[in-house]
């Protein structure tokens, strides 16, 4: 079942995006504005993005060992061998 485009939508994009873009539609047997529309419907299906967009931040620990790397505290390795990791994870 067809259903009647009634409105349009013009938007701005870079150009280098746009023609990947249509290569990778082209693939999938489709044209820009379907698989535009595709998303929207997916989004409204979703009530949101049709997928993950967050802002990946580190955790604390993770924040910690990346001051120590660039102050150079608490560096250790390389390991000679998976025992002598393991002894200085267990420290």
């Amino acid at each position: 079942m067809a259903v009647k485009a009634d409105t349009s939508m013009t938007i701005r994009m870079n150009r280098e995006v746009k023609q990947k873009a249509q290569l990778i539609f082209a693939d999938l047997g489709m044209d820009m504005t379907t698989a535009i529309n595709v998303f929207l419907r997916q989004a409204i299906s979703h009530k949101g993005f049709p997928f993950e967009v967050v802002l990946k931040e580190p955790n604390e620990v993770t924040l910690a060992a990346m001051e120590a790397a660039e102050n150079d505290k608490e560096m250790y390795g390389p390991f000679d061998s998976v025992s002598s990791l393991m002894d200085a994870l267990n420290a």
